[in-house]
């Protein structure tokens, strides 16, 4: 099923990302939340696995990168928190459905709602027409972005984790499921910056070694003014390069803005780099 037009093709090359409106239903979006209110009521993380998850680099190295609960996650639903949900004894400080950072990295291969909607038609269709000839899911997540305390995540390109040989295989799909706003914290982009490379690789250590991953390479400072805002409404997608240099602020609105994500790897003569995480 056809779903991109030219127009957005050509700005998707141009730009390393675009904005589509109504990939989703509204119902489609709140059997999706629905579901993850249900999965969320079911979760049993025992303390010492009650991961904080940052995208500051060296939170990352220090908490993320070694921990086994996140590192043996590609195919699990496991979760992960905002800073401060917890106290000192690791209990819950604030209702549990407000807690959350994120659910990943494999809703896609064990929930059949997620699965549903990664496989759905208009999906494969815009990966067809962007190239993908033998597309594999690498990996998927629910993203909460909750009311007041929805964290920062700081500017990345996707490759940085998800790292192919050649470059330009990787394809991210983020779905809105409730309006994205400037206010309650939407992705901002630098359009045209996946030409430039990756400018740094998150590698797992040889094995024995701590920590237990590692980054090479370090993340430019951009100016500001380069970054622009992405806004998306509800049922609405953007389809992002692997290289696309992208942040989105704190939401310290009182608008949540959850969203489905997952990413999408031609694997047609593409090598899956063997010391990504």
């Amino acid at each position: 099923m056809d779903f991109l037009t030219d127009h957005d093709i050509q700005k998707y090359l141009a730009d390393g990302y675009v904005v589509l409106d109504g990939l989703l239903t509204p119902q489609e979006c709140e059997e999706l939340r629905q579901r993850m209110v249900e999965i969320v009521e079911e979760m049993d993380v025992p303390e010492h696995c009650r991961i904080t998850f940052s995208t500051i680099q060296d939170e990352q190295a220090e908490h993320q990168g070694n921990a086994d609960y996140f590192l043996t996650s590609g195919d699990k639903i496991r979760f992960f928190f905002e800073k401060g949900v917890f106290n000192a004894e690791g209990e819950f400080v604030v209702p549990k459905q407000r807690s959350l950072n994120k659910v990943a990295h494999a809703l896609h291969a064990h929930d059949p709602l997620f699965k549903k909607v990664t496989h759905s038609p208009r999906v494969q269709g815009a990966a067809r027409k962007l190239g993908l000839v033998q597309p594999v899911v690498l990996q998927s997540m629910f993203i909460f972005k909750q009311p007041g305390i929805g964290g920062e995540v700081t500017q990345h390109q996707d490759a940085t984790f998800l790292h192919t040989e050649p470059l330009g295989r990787v394809l991210g799909v983020w779905i809105a499921l409730e309006d994205a706003t400037v206010d309650n914290g939407c992705l901002w982009f630098i359009p045209g910056s996946h030409t430039c490379g990756v400018s740094r690789r998150m590698v797992r250590s040889p094995p024995g070694s701590f920590p237990r991953t590692a980054f090479v390479g370090r993340e430019p400072e951009y100016e500001e003014e380069r970054f622009i805002p992405a806004p998306v409404k509800k049922g609405g997608a953007i389809l992002i390069h692997g290289e696309v240099v992208h942040r989105s602020a704190a939401n310290t609105s009182q608008d949540s803005r959850q969203v489905y994500t997952f990413h999408l790897m031609e694997s047609k003569d593409t090598q899956w780099s063997p010391d990504n995480w």
